[in-house]
């Protein structure tokens, strides 16, 4: 984006000076030249003006029209001023031969080409385009305006087109120049050199202009007027270069989100008038900040975010201590590389506003210091190691609105010191996510913060075992979390009296007693989380703003309630697991049409699956595990097309597969385990679901031949099709399981699989974080025959091999031992052919 404060002072200074510009409507005695006139109503004529802004166009005093401007002598027109218009522009304008200010930006020309004429205003010095929907490339005749100050192209068509610029080195009057977000990867070999033909260039903004080549040289730096440099977001591969820095003048250099690398380079320092520097988002720019960073006294913008800077900030510090007014306004080092402890020296930075930290190694304590940026009002270091205090002198900052602490293993106490005077604190985050507790706040009951906090995000800090007091008089909060804080009460009334209206209320994982009141009030979307803790009661209703509920694992008894789907159709998750909760599932659910995750299981459900799934497309996580519900899979649930995750295990459910769940291509995880299926497994599992990750059908009555389309699943890597009836010879394609020999990535480790339970030697072990490390295949306890194929040795990553309980015949495969959890997972034995027991028998004798 532009600089418009600087651009709109340095060329309303041009403007004035050169004499040329008055943008005010100035009447004229003797009226308008009728020549004028008539070419404005034809250029009228060709708009389209559904709003009726130029409403004004009429009579003979077209000075008084609105965006017309004119010479405050001659009555002649001078400016053109047009917004949120559309149409088509007429060549009448060319009447108007004094033009010098013509800006069309903002409206909609449909694609019409720019005109090709408007190259022929030999007085025109200003000139903007932008935003304005045009087509075409930009006619090269504009190279003609040898008048012209300022041009501002941005965005001037959506069309993927690219420009040519080699005509710009004849405006060599240019002081503002921005061709923002328009295509020039055709210029990219040679955009430098033409636009350092403009001697006189005070902004250059090229954002976003897939210009690709950044050269490292430049023979000599022609346009050394420059005060602002904006090429940000292009796709430059290359170091910093060092012509950079013969730029004395500039004041704006702005290289963010390309792909520049090596170190920052020291002569940085001779670009002594920066007050903005961002070279953010670049991910390669690396090792120690530079001491002489800190010559730049007059630098007030500072943002080296998302690259790989090392090393602790006390040389970039130490340097900024030798100006004599350190001006720094933001500071924005997040996401780097930086260790070390945070220096006393940060106290010189008392015109800090926005200081970001957040995700680097920095370690220790924030130093008392923090107290002297008396400026600050956003402050970000999450995602640390910081394992100190917190300091007292943190609660002297005024000014201070945001305050975010998350994900750092601190220690120590919260008093009501560190926050006695964060008079305009409005958002307090201090989010960990493990859930050891090593903070803890201790403030007194009679506390009465001077703050009002509209954000107040707690999680893993000790702020029980009463209901925050402190919180009694924070009536504008919208969102509320207390997770893992070790609270023992009931939610107080003086909280519900508060009258908040909430976008967040989560207070998961404490211990939490009583009914959950209904009175609780939300805003749309919002959301509600009363995990893990022991409330009590019916279910809770709450207004149709809410968009997703969790209440696992508490104490809920009786029916979900039969109009759940009606009071609030706007849920998108439900999850209700792990309470008893009885009756049948309701038909209201039917209603609830934006629903993407429902779980309802370890309840102690009844009653049929209702046969209202068509009504649910978004759906893709759906379990209903561990109740008694009965009866058959209803054939709708085929209609759920984005459906990923489908648990249906431990129910008394019975009958084949409904065919349409082949519908489900997009399935990753179909547990459908103790229950009573019977049948073939169909092939289509193989044909159709080919993202499944998981598939168990353990404890079944599911019969016939281990079908052959199973192989298809290549990244299966756990199949459980255990303690059914199926018969016949293991397929020799399960060599094809890929699934079960890829090493692990870093898009694995991210993957959701929910939980399941694994059996291993005997023992269920349940996995829920971390089951996308498990690769097990177990086929015990059914009819198979014949010689374990060779093929099953190929699967090197598997963990869990258990063939037991069949009757199997023949040898071991000698490359058994390729499996990687071989000896300490296979299970073999017993097997109920005495001439395969001893075959075991005799290859454990010999390895």
């Amino acid at each position: 984006m532009a600089c418009w404060t600087t651009a709109s002072i340095l060329l309303l200074t041009l403007y004035l000076l050169s004499g040329i510009l008055n943008l005010q409507t100035v009447r004229y005695t003797s009226g308008c030249v009728d020549v004028e006139i008539r070419a404005l109503l034809k250029f009228k004529d060709g708009l389209t003006d559904d709003a009726g802004q130029l409403s004004s166009w009429a009579g003979k005093d077209c000075c008084k029209w609105v965006g017309v401007s004119c010479d405050n002598r001659t009555g002649q027109v001078v400016g053109l001023k047009i917004h949120r218009l559309g149409g088509e522009i007429d060549s009448s304008l060319l009447e108007l031969k004094h033009l010098n200010f013509l800006d069309l930006s903002m409206n909609n020309f449909e694609g019409t080409k720019i005109p090709s004429f408007i190259g022929s205003f030999q007085k025109l010095s200003y000139l903007n385009l932008s935003n304005s929907s045009f087509g075409g490339l930009i006619p090269p005749h504009l190279g003609n305006l040898s008048s012209l100050l300022s041009l501002d192209l941005e965005l001037y068509t959506t069309d993927p087109i690219h420009n040519d610029i080699k005509w710009i080195s004849s405006l060599s009057s240019l002081r503002y120049l921005n061709l923002a977000d328009l295509d020039l990867s055709k210029a990219a070999d040679y955009w430098l050199q033409t636009l350092n033909m403009l001697p006189f260039l005070i902004e250059l903004h090229l954002p976003q202009c897939s210009l690709s080549n950044l050269p490292l040289s430049l023979p000599y730096a022609n346009f050394t007027k420059l005060s602002v440099l904006d090429l940000s977001n292009n796709a430059f591969n290359s170091t910093i270069p060092q012509w950079l820095f013969n730029l004395t003048g500039l004041v704006h250099l702005d290289l963010q989100s390309n792909n520049l690398y090596g170190e920052l380079p020291h002569e940085i320092a001779t670009l002594t008038s920066l007050k903005t520097l961002d070279l953010s988002q670049n991910s390669y720019i690396k090792d120690r900040l530079p001491k002489q960073l800190g010559n730049l006294c007059n630098l007030q913008k500072l943002k080296l975010s998302f690259n790989k800077f090392t090393g602790d900030i006390t040389d970039f510090l130490d340097g900024l201590m030798n100006c004599t007014n350190v001006k720094l306004e933001t500071l924005d080092l997040g996401y780097n590389d930086l260790t070390g402890e945070l220096p006393d020296s940060l106290g010189i930075l008392k015109n800090l506003r926005y200081f970001e930290l957040w995700d680097n190694s920095f370690q220790g304590s924030i130093p008392k210091s923090i107290g002297e940026l008396s400026s600050l009002e956003e402050f970000y270091l999450s995602n640390n190691q910081m394992n100190g205090d917190v300091p007292e002198t943190l609660g002297k900052l005024s000014t201070l609105r945001v305050l975010d602490l998350s994900e750092n293993p601190w220690r120590g106490i919260i008093t009501e010191i560190h926050l006695m005077n964060l008079s305009s604190l409005k958002q307090l985050q201090i989010n960990n996510l493990s859930p050891e507790i090593s903070l803890i706040f201790n403030i007194s009951a009679d506390w009465i913060p001077p703050f009002q906090l509209e954000y107040l995000y707690l999680r893993s800090c000790q702020l029980g075992p009463k209901f925050p007091l402190w919180l009694k008089n924070q009536s504008q909060l919208n969102t509320v979390v207390l997770n893992n804080a070790g609270i023992s009460d009931i939610i107080p009334q003086w909280f519900l009296d508060l009258n908040l209206l909430i976008n967040e209320f989560d207070v998961a994982y404490n211990q939490l007693t009583g009914k959950v009141p209904n009175s609780l009030k939300f805003q749309p979307s919002s959301t509600v989380d009363l995990s893990s803790n022991f409330f009590s009661g019916s279910l809770p209703l709450w207004s149709l703003h809410v968009s997703k509920i969790y209440l696992r694992s508490n104490l809920f008894s009786g029916p979900i309630p039969y109009n759940i789907g009606e009071l609030m159709p706007n849920l998108t998750d439900l999850d209700i697991s792990y309470n008893s909760l009885n009756g049948s599932i309701p038909l209201s659910i039917g209603n609830l049409s934006s629903l993407t995750t429902l779980v309802i299981s370890n309840n102690k459900l009844s009653g049929k699956i209702p046969e209202f799934w068509n009504q649910t497309p978004f759906l893709y996580i759906l379990d209903m595990s561990n109740n008694t519900l009965s009866g058959k899979i209803p054939s709708s649930i085929g209609s759920l097309q984005t459906l990923k995750f489908f648990v249906l295990s431990n129910n008394n459910l019975y009958g084949k597969l409904p065919p349409s769940l082949k519908n489900c291509t997009l399935m990753e995880s179909l547990d459908i385990g103790y229950n009573f299926f019977s049948g073939n497994l169909p092939n289509w599992i193989g044909e159709s679901m080919q993202s499944l990750l998981i598939l168990r059908v353990r404890n079944n009555s599911f019969s016939g031949k281990i079908p052959s389309k199973i192989c298809t699943l290549s990244n299966l890597h756990i199949l459980d099709l255990s303690q059914n009836n199926f018969s016949g010879v293991i397929p020799s394609c399960v060599g094809n399981l890929t699934g079960f020999t890829l090493d692990l990535t870093s898009e694995d480790v991210k993957r959701y699989e929910g939980k399941l339970n694994v059996i291993s030697k005997g023992r269920v072990l349940e996995y829920n974080t971390f089951l996308y490390i498990v690769n097990s295949l177990d086929l015990s306890r059914n009819n198979l025959s014949g010689e374990i194929p060779n093929e099953l040795m190929s699967l090197h990553r598997l963990w869990t091999l258990n063939l037991s309980f069949n009757h199997m015949t023949g040898n071991i495969p000698q490359t058994i031992d390729n499996l990687d959890g071989f000896p300490l997972v296979i299970n073999l034995i017993p097997s109920l052919n005495h001439r395969f027991m001893r075959a075991i028998l005799n290859f454990v004798g010999h390895h």
